[in-house]
């Protein structure tokens, strides 16, 4: 990326607060979408923090190299010496054969000025249905900077594109008749801090003919090689759970329908297994173990350009650890959600013998981004990082999420979900203004 580009889109970052979030038009799409005139109450009750204040801005050079590390990424994953020998010591949940490829896969980038990195990757990435929605509620202040905001049938396009991957994923596990139900399931998902999302996702595959109940997997039973949710025969279930292997009781039902096929779950603990597990990025970001694998030397070179060097934390390596802790990150090998996952200049002792004793990783510390904020005339300056929602290695969506603190929260005023907007020819005008 050129020196020019790259100042344009730190600039814009820095001073721009030409769009903003319409609490109005926010309203008026969720009036749009669904019946539910108490969505937007809802929203704000459960998630008052879950969509920023302003946009991000992201060059189109790091958007391209966003998708084409994905792409390397998905090509590794597809190979089968990577698949046996990461399932070789997994689960036995985890190498029961699945069709379905898994749906809202969330690639996670830090990207600033000069720092690039896929820093994790997530198998039931949250947030798809809101990001289509924020977009659609985009104030501009005058008509050059209305000219960058997306048009409406953008997210109407993503919309239809989500619609469209769970009929794929149905198609994929060899299901001939039409998709008729899906049950969203998470453990007491009424409870859940997005469950407003939930119901957006309902209203959507319900408004495509897709009959849909959001459930606790307790909810669910199996029936003579059927999964029941009350007298509603099950299809599909898109899974939200943090379970990832459904070893809980609760998911005792939804297991077992898994591993006798009688329902198609997406994602599922393949998927999991084969992306989300952050020891997966020790190979990803080894070149030893991607010739291993036969990996071709071009895509070695972007991952390996691309990813953050991650090693296993092993107490006969602690000393050295310790003493390399602030260039490291420190994330649990099964986390999720940014949950026990710790920035290494922040690390105390005691912290650090739990990190010891529980199975994590250490990546190499790479930047996030930076946006600042603007309020009566008050500057706050908040992190983010970018997600990409992909499906069959194919990008969907790129959002941001602002942040304070280590680690990507919800609870930051300002922070949140933040649509991302590539620049600079498009932002030139907004610079100039």
């Amino acid at each position: 990326m050129g020196i020019e580009q790259s100042d344009l889109i730190q600039r814009l970052n820095s001073e721009c607060f030409c769009v903003s979030l319409d609490q109005q038009a926010l309203r008026q799409a969720l009036a749009t979408q669904t019946d539910q005139p108490e969505l937007f109450e809802l929203l704000h009750q459960r998630c008052p923090t879950v969509f920023a204040a302003r946009p991000v801005f992201v060059s189109p050079a790091h958007m391209a190299r966003m998708r084409e590390l994905i792409c390397a990424v998905e090509s590794v994953i597809a190979l089968p010496a990577y698949r046996e020998h990461v399932l070789a010591g997994a689960a036995p949940i985890a190498r029961h054969p699945a069709g379905a490829r898994g749906v809202f896969m969330g690639y996670d980038f830090h990207v600033a000025q000069d720092a690039f990195g896929l820093i994790e990757i997530n198998t039931n990435a949250g947030g798809a249905m809101l990001n289509a929605l924020v977009a659609r509620a985009q104030r501009a202040c005058c008509p050059e900077v209305a000219g960058i905001l997306p048009p409406p049938a953008l997210a109407e396009n993503f919309e239809t594109r989500i619609v469209a991957m769970f009929r794929q994923e149905w198609i994929l596990a060899g299901r001939k008749q039409p998709l008729r139900s899906i049950a969203i399931v998470d453990a007491a998902p009424s409870n859940q801090y997005l469950y407003p999302e939930f119901l957006l996702f309902q209203r959507l595959f319900e408004s495509h003919g897709i009959q849909t109940v959001i459930a606790d997997p307790a909810d669910l039973e199996l029936r003579s090689g059927t999964l029941w949710h009350g007298d509603l025969a099950i299809d599909l279930v898109y899974n939200r759970l943090t379970d990832f292997l459904l070893e809980s009781p609760a998911d005792e039902h939804l297991r077992e329908a898994h591993l006798n096929d009688a329902v198609v779950l997406t994602p599922h603990p393949q998927a999991h297994t084969l992306y989300a597990d952050k020891r997966n990025l020790i190979l990803l970001s080894s070149d030893e173990h991607l010739q291993q694998l036969g990996v071709a030397e071009a895509t070695r070179t972007i991952l390996l350009e691309g990813i953050p060097r991650t090693e296993r934390v092993l107490p006969d390596q602690a000393d050295q650890l310790w003493a390399r802790r602030k260039q490291l990150f420190f994330k649990p090998a099964a986390g999720y959600g940014s949950r026990a996952a710790y920035r290494g200049d922040k690390v105390t002792r005691r912290v650090w013998e739990d990190i010891l004793a529980g199975n994590y990783v250490a990546q190499a510390v790479v930047a996030p981004g930076q946006r600042v904020l603007e309020d009566n005339g008050v500057s706050q300056v908040l992190k983010f990082d970018l997600r990409n929602y992909a499906y069959d290695g194919q990008v969907q969506w790129v959002a941001a999420r602002l942040y304070q603190g280590q680690t990507t929260n919800f609870r930051t005023a300002g922070g949140g979900f933040a649509p991302v907007y590539p620049g600079p020819a498009s932002a030139v005008a907004i610079a100039t203004i």
